[in-house]
């Protein structure tokens, strides 16, 4: 909730204070854009049609992309930068013959000179001349190579020494760090779009695309854009999921409503409830700014939200009913409505009430478990609301204004179905009441053996959403080249799309591209793997297999390591614990060899594990490098200064820009380096001739040691510590009782020296995080249900005796689990807070009906029990069978977006049953314990 510009400019002022302490010559700090780990929303590559390889090298797909596409799509709505990959950067290159410039005494720093004060404009002012004015500018900018190599650099016996005499005029390329490869045919062009932070992804997606079908007009013939990454197709895809869910659940509900209600129009006066209900939660969305999406939607069940309707209008119509068979004529409809709504409307109320209270403790969430569940329950509560409040006037007015007041006592499908029902009840509960002791332990062993199931069911924070794409991560040893890493991945595409025909596009971002936001080193690709639909799959059935044959089909490449993994799931990784896999095993020391070791320890020890997939060491050590080291006093012996020498250095081998040269709008760098022959191996480092202060010059091997060593790849720091990360990818096993095996096996068998130590996050960590928040904000929440059910009956113990609903409906939920072997989730848990709300709303139908007999005058316990029971049979069955119904699409919804709402829905579904059943039969034995017969 921090403004994100007053963040920035606070860190801004902390990083202008850390500059005076970095060094001259190293890159300075600076803020990337104003984005997250997940706003790269749109990919793209570009590429040739066939016939046009020739035509344009990388280098002008390259110059295409960042001189058309970018400067087009940054100006999209949402869109905060537009980052390019992949190519060559094109330079104007003065590639220097160090022969030459020795033989005729030139040293680089003089070329750099010459180019710096031979490339520029000015204005000289201007001059009057009667009635005009004319402007004096003077234009001095190189445009073409021509130009570059007519530069005078040097002036010897009245000769001039021009560029074109000591050096090749050409065009070159910067330093690549990164490369992008495309379905096995090489080297292509590519950028990701950034979403500014808080903007609406799909929005921001589709006009991406409205701009990119413009930018297709304006590409040169034969270069093809391509995107390879589309949130909003996956969007799309959970939408769709979403209203098909609702859709079909809301078409259950009706069915189950006229089925079970017996009298069409009242069933339809219920199902008219879903839709205001909705337009109410659509309106207060807006209002309260939350968004439609899986999380929001996925979980609204209008079983739920017409649970209170179905109990005013059973009562209604029952009522009716009595009144048709008593022929009272008298009675007119306006006054059985008020009269039954009346009586039935506080604990229906009530009933809603807790249901929204038990909501509350998702609100209680933070993180990234708030952001995501928070909405849902904003939502449900938004229509939980609307409900409420045309149970209370609307249901009443439509039920006088459209029901018959005199309703034919002719036997419909319903009262034969609640007939039969009955019938098998009848027996079960007159059982039940003559064997309460064996009712009660009997569910409390139950009870228990579910507590039991539940510690053994494992943990995960959500489940993982299958994206329908793949990402793999291609890890060669460190230290190899740019070169390999492009050659490496263009197999791995070739192996992939010819044994996989599921593979529609394959794309490798290798290394790390022009704005850093996703740093790599040049040994590591990001492979994209967009897939067909799973329905065209072939060559395995799950995402699991699929990664398994993958792997199978790739490990006939040597020493190379691979990561399976989708996308997004990638860097919702990465934001939570800074690591691209499931879990994040953080060993924090301070010799970095020390920790590695310990690191390559720690694998072994994982790799034994079962459920480990995908095992990562964060690559540390083994850069090599070749060190050019001064030596102090020859460095003074020749008058030479370091930064002298480290100019010369870094312009001959790096480059060193110069200047800058136009073409029209485009602007490309004029840098020296030497030639390409001249800088290949190390004793070209060594024969470097650095100038001396008297005109001379001598090779750099005369000043410095210069030998081949091998040092850090990086140096990572957590909470000002020193650490390095083993990466574990889960693989048909839940996170939770993973990591606690993984946590045994090393402090039992992993030996770190003093001062360090060992901490896991990842998913994890945000799993136990949400569990501490829930252990604190549910059982405030059921305290708050408990005084809710008190000030509805004004009894501690038949509010402690409605409560018990919630152990009983808890057993199913876990069995549900258990059977569908899915391990308890955060999403599980809003599934439990929801089923809780629909269990003690029918303890309340049936104790607040048992009360309205004893106040009419039955004094029997056991009549008041059986009577209450029959009447109440139905209102309880059909609450529980709508909630529970409702959740049925998305329990068997195998769509995208379907893993989060399935434990979701299967605790409900698996949870009501339980609920309905012990509600109907335990709960009645405890009333007639706890409840005093005083006619006995």
């Amino acid at each position: 909730d921090f403004d994100i510009y007053l963040g920035r400019q606070l860190i801004s002022e902390q990083l202008k204070i850390a500059e005076n302490d970095i060094p001259e010559g190293f890159g300075k700090p600076e803020l990337g854009p104003i984005t997250t780990g997940l706003g790269e929303v749109y990919q793209y590559v570009l590429h040739t049609e066939p016939g046009y390889d020739t035509v344009y090298s990388d280098m002008d797909l390259r110059t295409i992309n960042d001189w058309i596409v970018i400067r087009q799509l940054a100006g999209t709505p949402g869109v905060i930068e537009v980052s390019g990959w992949g190519g060559h950067l094109k330079q104007y290159e003065v590639a220097v013959d160090p022969h030459q410039l020795n033989s005729m005494n030139i040293s680089i720093a003089e070329v750099f000179e010459a180019l710096q004060k031979n490339n520029e404009n000015t204005g000289g002012s201007y001059i009057e001349n009667r009635y005009n004015t004319y402007f004096i500018r003077g234009e001095g900018l190189v445009n073409s190579l021509a130009d570059i190599e007519k530069i005078v650099v040097k002036t010897e016996n009245g000769i001039p020494i021009l560029v074109r005499d000591i050096a090749k005029v050409q065009f070159g390329s910067a330093p690549r760090y990164g490369a992008l490869t495309w379905n096995g045919h090489g080297e292509v062009v590519g950028g990701q779009t950034l979403m500014l932070k808080g903007e609406n992804s799909y929005e921001v997606v589709n006009a991406v695309k409205e701009r990119i079908e413009i930018i297709k007009k304006s590409l040169p013939e034969g270069v093809v854009l391509e995107s390879f990454i589309d949130r909003s197709e996956l969007i799309g895809r959970a939408i769709n999921t979403v209203t098909k869910n609702l859709l079909e659940g809301g078409l259950i509900v009706i069915f189950i409503l006229i089925l079970l209600l017996g009298n069409i129009r009242g069933g339809l006066i219920v199902a008219s409830v879903i839709p205001l209900s909705m337009f109410f939660a659509l309106g207060m969305m807006n209002v309260f700014n939350v968004s439609a999406n899986l999380m929001s939607l996925g979980a609204l069940d209008f079983g739920l939200i017409v649970d209170g309707a179905v109990i005013i209008v059973e009562s209604v119509v029952f009522a009716l009913t009595a009144n048709t068979r008593a022929k009272n004529p008298h009675l007119k409809i306006d006054e059985i409505v008020e009269k039954t709504s009346t009586q039935i409307i506080r604990p229906a109320t009530f009933g809603i009430i807790i249901i929204l209270v038990v909501y509350m403790p998702i609100l209680a969430l933070s993180g990234i478990e708030g952001k995501m569940f928070a909405p849902m329950a904003q939502t449900v509560s938004f229509a939980l609301i609307g409900a409420l409040i045309l149970s209370l006037t609307y249901i009443p007015m439509m039920s006088a204004l459209f029901l018959k007041k005199n309703i034919k006592s002719e036997i419909t499908i319903s009262d034969r179905i609640i007939a039969v029902l009955q019938k098998a009840y009848d027996p079960v509960i007159a059982f039940a009441l003559r064997k309460k002791a064996l009712v009660i332990v009997s569910v409390m062993l139950l009870f228990a053996m579910s507590l039991f199931t539940f510690n053994r069911l494992g943990g995960e924070f959500i489940p993982t959403l299958e994206e329908g794409d793949f990402a793999l991560h291609q890890i060669l040893p460190p230290g190899s080249s740019l070169a390999q890493s492009v050659e490496v991945s263009e197999k791995i595409q070739e192996i992939l799309l010819s044994e996989f025909p599921e593979v529609e596009m394959i794309v490798t971002k290798i290394g790390t591209g022009e704005i850093p936001t996703d740093p790599m080193p040049i040994e590591v690709g990001d492979i994209m793997i967009k897939m067909k639909p799973k329905d065209e799959w072939v060559s395995a059935k799950t995402k699991d297999e699929m990664f398994e044959r993958m792997e199978e089909a790739l490990s006939v490449i040597p020493g190379v390591t691979y990561s399976f993994t989708q996308p997004i799931q990638m860097r919702f990784n990465e934001l939570i614990a800074g690591v691209r896999e499931d879990i994040a095993v953080k060993i924090f020391g301070e010799n970095s060899d020390i920790l590695f070791q310990k690191a390559k320890e720690a694998e072994n020890i994982l790799k034994r594990i079962q459920g480990v997939g995908d095992l990562r060491v964060e690559q540390t050590q083994g850069l090599p490098q070749m060190m050019v080291t001064y030596e102090r006093n020859k460095i003074a012996q020749y008058g030479l200064n370091i930064r002298d020498v480290n100019l010369a250095l870094r312009a001959a081998f790096a480059g060193e820009k110069a200047g800058v040269v136009f073409e029209g709008e485009k602007r490309f760098d004029l840098v020296v380096r030497l030639q390409k022959d001249f800088r290949q191996n190390i004793d070209d480092i060594r024969n470097l001739f650095i100038p001396l202060p008297n005109g001379f010059q001598i090779p750099l091997k005369e000043v410095a040691k210069i030998e081949f060593k091998e040092g850090p790849m990086q140096i990572s720091r957590e909470d000002t510590k020193r650490r390095i990360v083993v990466g574990v990818n889960t693989r048909n096993r839940d996170i939770e009782s993973l990591v606690n095996e993984i946590s045994e096996k090393l402090d039992a068998q992993l030996d770190l020296p003093p001062g360090y130590y060992i901490q896991y996050g990842g998913q994890f960590e945000n799993l136990v995080d949400a569990k501490q928040r829930l252990s604190v904000a549910v059982p405030a929440a059921l305290a708050l249900i408990l005084v809710l059910l008190f000030f509805t009956f004004k009894s501690v113990k038949q509010g402690l005796l409605i409560f018990t609903a919630i152990p009983l409906s808890a057993i199913g939920g876990i069995y549900s689990l258990w059977l569908r072997d899915l391990p308890f989730s955060i999403s599980a848990g809003v599934g439990f807070i929801a089923l809780f709300g629909v269990a003690v709303l029918n303890g309340i139908v049936l104790i607040s009906y048992f009360n309205y007999l004893k106040m009419e005058g039955v004094s029997s316990v056991k009549e008041r029990i059986l009577v209450g029971t029959r009447v109440r049979l139905r209102p309880v069955i059909m609450t529980a069978s709508v909630a529970a119904l409702g959740f049925l699409p998305m329990a068997l919804s195998q769509s995208a977006g379907a893993e989060v709402q399935r434990p979701l829905a299967t605790v409900v579904i698996g949870g009501l049953i339980t609920a309905t059943l012990l509600t109907l039969i335990v709960l009645p034995v405890l009333y007639g314990i706890f409840e005093k017969n005083k006619s006995n």
